[in-house]
C-alpha cells in the first residue's frame, strides 16, 4: 500500500497485522513468527473469533491478515469475504489444520489469498507470510497437489500435437524432469532440496527454468501443463 501509516517506523513491512486464531499456542506460535520476521508486538492485532476480529477491522484497516477457518463463532471465510470486499488488495493467509476440498476451495473462492497447514514448521509458515507480503499466493504442496486432483484430466494428445509437443519434451533437462515429478508430489523447494542434496537456491533456478519452457506462472500450473503435454504420468 502507498500509504505511509501501513508501514512501521523502521522497517518497510505493512502493519498493522490482524491475526484471527481462538486458540492461545497458536496465537504465540503466530506471534513468535511475526517478530522473527521483523515485527514489532505493537503492530501485531490478536482476534479469537469473528466477533473480535469485526470490532478491530471497524476501528483500523489492516494492512495484512492470518485467518484460521475454525473460530468459535462461526467459519472464517465469512471474515475473508468481508476483508476482500472492504479491501481487493489487502494480503490474507489461511493458516488453518483443515486441508478438506471444502475448506480450500471456499477460502480461495472467498478471497484468501494463501493457503497454508498449521502443521507446517515455522520456517515454511514465515516463507508463506513472506510471500504474501511480496504480492505472491502461496499454496501448501498438499493443498495445491489436492487442487490438481480437482482439475479435468486433459484430453488424449493427437500425434500431431505431441510432434509439436517433443522439442519441449527435449528442452526439459534429467535435473528438471526430476525436480518436476518431485513438484508433482507435493514437496517444498527445501524438501527437493534436502531430497537431491541440492541448495535451495539451485532448486528455486530449476525451477524458474522450468516455468519458462513451460510457459506457465505457478507449480500448480506446471504440473498440469506437464501432465497435459505428457511430460508426467
Amino acid at each position: 500500500m502507498s500509504d505511509p501509516s501501513f508501514f512501521s517506523a523502521d522497517s518497510t513491512l505493512p502493519v498493522p497485522v490482524l491475526v484471527v486464531e481462538d486458540e492461545p499456542l497458536l496465537q504465540q506460535r503466530l506471534r513468535g513468527v511475526l517478530l522473527q520476521l521483523g515485527y514489532a508486538p505493537d503492530a501485531l492485532v490478536f482476534a479469537a473469533s469473528l466477533a473480535e476480529a469485526r470490532v478491530c477491522l471497524a476501528a483500523q484497516p489492516m494492512a495484512l491478515a492470518l485467518v484460521d477457518l475454525a473460530l468459535p463463532d462461526g467459519n472464517g471465510m465469512a471474515l475473508i469475504e468481508q476483508m476482500r470486499l472492504e479491501d481487493p488488495g489487502l494480503g490474507i493467509l489461511v493458516v488453518s489444520a483443515w486441508s478438506s476440498e471444502d475448506a480450500i476451495l471456499g477460502a480461495l473462492r472467498a478471497g484468501a489469498t494463501g493457503y497454508v497447514l498449521k502443521e507446517r514448521d515455522d520456517l515454511e509458515v514465515m516463507l508463506s507470510i513472506r510471500s504474501v507480503l511480496r504480492g505472491g499466493a502461496p499454496i501448501d504442496p498438499f493443498i495445491a497437489r489436492r487442487i490438481l486432483q480437482l482439475l479435468p484430466q486433459p484430453a488424449p494428445v493427437s500425434s500431431v500435437a505431441a510432434a509439436d509437443i517433443a522439442p519441449l519434451e527435449e528442452a526439459l533437462s534429467a535435473r528438471e524432469s526430476q525436480i518436476l515429478r518431485l513438484v508433482a508430489d507435493g514437496m517444498s523447494n527445501r524438501e527437493i532440496a534436502e531430497q537431491l542434496f541440492l541448495s535451495r537456491h539451485t532448486v528455486e533456478c530449476h525451477i524458474k527454468r522450468i516455468y519458462r519452457k513451460l510457459a506457465v506462472p505457478s507449480r500448480t500450473r506446471a504440473v498440469h501443463e506437464a501432465r497435459a503435454r505428457g511430460l508426467l504420468a
